[in-house]
């Protein structure tokens, strides 16, 4: 099921690049997607081709949150207007941005694997001939406790994210869904068989 919807979704269409891919990782708060990427990232540590996109945030970097690249909100803005991002976004009062390198590993055959709000996927899906969704999600009571275990939100903000992570018609429907409900292991595996066959499917398609 998931080969078959991998394949779907990286079948070549009319956009500006497509020599690699782009996997788009989506889902609600709480539900570890920076955990899986980085799972995944040591797994593949020594497997050239697979590009984990370092994120642009106006956040300061902590022990409990993604490694990132940190701007001001000032700084961000300039970087912004200078072209420095090839995809951007707001979310939770926050500044984000995916660095203009992101397109040269694509054109060079790579796949670029980013954590991503769900609203740019049709900018994604423009820019990128071979675009992925995989969507992470995780049982409510995992997501409340995951949630509260981070201290930085009170009672009504999680109450409020928790609402947010139900089902709703903006959730992709070509995504290959990933439960991270239980042990890290069990869906960090199964997100780097998905990585791995999206650059096999890229590598097949370059000898075409």
């Amino acid at each position: 099921m998931a080969a078959a919807m991998i394949e779907r979704a990286l079948n070549p269409a009319s956009a500006p690049l497509r020599n690699g891919a782009f996997v788009a990782v989506v889902g609600p708060s709480g539900a570890g997607k920076d955990t899986i990427i980085e799972y995944a990232r040591a797994a593949l540590a020594n497997e050239p081709g697979f590009h984990f996109v370092r994120r642009v945030v106006t956040r300061p970097s902590s022990v409990d949150t993604e490694d990132h690249d940190t701007l001001s909100e000032d700084q961000f803005l300039v970087a912004r207007r200078a072209g420095a991002f090839c995809h951007y976004w707001d979310a939770h009062g926050l500044h984000y941005g995916l660095p203009k390198s992101v397109d040269d590993e694509i054109e060079r055959g790579g796949v670029a694997i980013a954590n991503v709000s769900r609203g740019i996927l049709p900018a994604l899906r423009t820019a990128y001939a071979n675009l992925l969704v995989v969507h992470i999600v995780a049982s409510p009571e995992v997501l409340a406790k995951r949630l509260a275990s981070r201290g930085r939100e009170d009672a009504d903000e999680i109450r409020r994210r928790l609402e947010r992570a139900v089902p709703n018609p903006c959730d992709p429907a070509d995504a290959v869904m990933i439960d991270n409900s239980g042990a890290v292991a069990l869906a960090g595996d199964e997100f780097v068989a998905v990585l791995k066959k999206s650059a096999a499917f890229i590598a097949v398609s370059e000898q075409i």
